[in-house]
């Protein structure tokens, strides 16, 4: 079978030691199972259904990328994926071939097998379509042993916290480690991709190649990443969903609760950072996973990279001034090459504009891409609030908020931002003190229109000193 049409109408396409099984998505060396993300396994099918072929690169990106704009760079780095994961040039086997000022060639031999022809041995090998992981987790495999135990017991799993903070990393581990459970496949479906005219639960079907009725008989699990921006559409469609298909479960992310009845909430912390008293040596602050994370990111991109004693005030200040979120941190220490760590403490107040890899999808390029994500989401009230909330420093109390904020409704509009995961509130000795991270702060302030807010800020801590409350005060902003 050597036409493109044979090749096309095909179910499986073999080439050296690989079954390639289209429906399932998924590649067999034997009956291992190679790991590959969606993109390159796009790329894959298309050269393969082309074989022998040359594909040009403007074509390929065309048809692997049909509604972004995508630099040639994205498709290089999946075609060097592709060549390692399929062991491309050693023992003398070459797959894929490079045709100088043109594209690409797949140039092993390829044979078809229609579905009569097939025994889906298949079958038994897990059915998903995550992407390849790049990266260890890290400082998450407490959280991600305790969502591997309870998600096959509940229903709906969200997975809530700020900008920044990884939950759709913890997500993608845990849906590794659950392929084996789920008879029927793990299934990712990015909700970012999708917007308020698309029908999300066609978007689903198609992601999953069922129908309703299908779904409604098998054990699968979903993934729903980034929820967020279609809350009110996924909560109606989870309800749907899992009141249709009675072994399906789902597991959400988002920066704030779907809030229905099924639900389980998990919200997701930013990593440990180390307090003051843990800077007695270096294996001392190794142990806190945002220091893990900064230091094994920084690594990868310096050779030799290493903490030392004279670094650990400075490690902590980078580490705490960004809130331990995940992505902050990975954003600082693709930097560490320019700017080495006393370069990155004096530049924290433009974390925001730091630049990441540029494979990565829009919002997570910049941690101020993710926090405008959440900004653009919120209401005019809520925005404004937001803003002049930023003259607290630290923690602040619902009395001293709604004191500066001068807002009607004011005291609802918190809680709604909390819910939203923009503010995190800490309740002790009977009294709930607010509070906003670091990179929040300095996003929204950049937002703050001239106002007496500064001025009602002193007028209050001026009362509260007054009256000898100590527990009123908050701090100014510098």
């Amino acid at each position: 079978m050597n036409s493109l049409n044979d090749l096309h109408a095909a179910s499986v396409l073999r080439f050296g030691p690989f079954a390639f099984h289209l429906r399932q998505r998924l590649i067999l060396e034997g009956d291992r199972q190679l790991r590959m993300g969606g993109r390159a396994l796009d790329i894959l099918q298309v050269l393969v259904e082309r074989a022998g072929r040359v594909v040009r690169k403007e074509q390929l990106i065309a048809l692997v990328w049909p509604t972004s704009v995508v630099e040639e760079i994205n498709l290089r780095v999946h075609i060097a994926a592709l060549r390692r994961a399929l062991g491309d040039g050693e023992n003398g086997q070459r797959y894929i071939v490079n045709v100088p000022q043109c594209g690409y060639s797949f140039v092993a031999p390829v044979h078809g097998d229609s579905v009569a022809q097939v025994v889906f041995e298949s079958l038994q090998a897990p059915q998903h379509n995550l992407p390849a992981r790049l990266t260890p987790v890290t400082g998450r495999d407490s959280l991600v042993g305790a969502l591997v135990r309870q998600v096959p017991l509940c229903r709906l799993m969200s997975v809530t916290g700020p900008a920044g903070v990884g939950k759709s990393t913890v997500a993608l581990r845990v849906a590794e480690l659950l392929l084996q459970h789920f008879r029927d496949g793990v299934w990712l479906v990015d909700l970012a991709l999708i917007d308020h005219q698309t029908s999300l639960l066609d978007h689903i079907l198609q992601t999953l190649d069922t129908d309703v009725s299908t779904l409604a008989t098998q054990h699968c699990l979903l993934v729903l990443d980034n929820c967020e921006h279609l809350r009110e559409a996924c909560k109606a469609l989870t309800e749907t969903l899992l009141g249709a298909a009675p072994r399906l479960s789902i597991l959400a992310t988002s920066r704030e609760a779907l809030q229905t009845h099924l639900e389980t909430v998990q919200l997701l912390p930013p990593l440990s950072v180390p307090t003051s008293s843990a800077l007695n040596s270096v294996e001392e602050t190794m142990g806190y996973s945002a220091v893990q994370l900064f230091v094994s990111r920084a690594r990868a991109r310096q050779q030799g990279f290493c903490l030392r004693e004279q670094d650990l005030l400075v490690i902590r200040d980078i580490c705490r001034r960004l809130d331990g979120l995940p992505l902050a941190i990975e954003l600082a220490a693709a930097q560490i090459d320019a700017l080495a760590l006393l370069g990155l403490q004096a530049q924290l107040g433009n974390c925001l504009q730091w630049q990441g890899r540029r494979t990565a999808v829009p919002r997570h390029q910049t941690m101020q891409a993710a926090l405008q994500w959440s900004y653009r989401s919120l209401s005019e009230p809520q925005q404004r609030v937001l803003q002049r909330l930023t003259v607290f420093k630290v923690g602040f109390t619902l009395e001293a908020a709604l004191a500066v904020i001068a807002e009607a409704d004011g005291q609802s509009i918190i809680e709604q931002l909390v819910h939203k995961s923009l503010l995190t509130v800490v309740r002790g000795d009977g009294i709930a003190q607010y509070r906003m991270l670091h990179t929040t702060r300095l996003y929204a302030r950049e937002k703050l229109i001239s106002g007496d807010f500064e001025h009602r800020h002193l007028h209050y801590l001026s009362r509260s000193a007054q009256a000898g409350d100590v527990h009123l005060t908050a701090q100014r902003i510098d």
